[in-house]
């Protein structure tokens, strides 16, 4: 796990959208996608509900 990864999920949990929280960490959508799908591989469990265009943050 990387800090930066971290920081991603951070922006996206506040922006509830990954594009506008790529955005505001000066990055890509893809980079920032690809990025939680790492830390949502190595923490073995999705952190996102993703419904078409709107996700929901995933609490258990």
């Amino acid at each position: 796990m990387e800090f930066r990864q971290l920081e991603y999920f951070a922006a996206v949990c506040k922006e509830m959208h990954f594009s506008r929280a790529a955005e505001n960490l000066c990055t890509t959508q893809s980079n920032l996608s690809q990025q939680i799908k790492f830390l949502e591989n190595e923490l073995g469990m999705p952190l996102f509900d993703r419904i078409g265009k709107s996700i929901n943050v995933i609490l258990s």
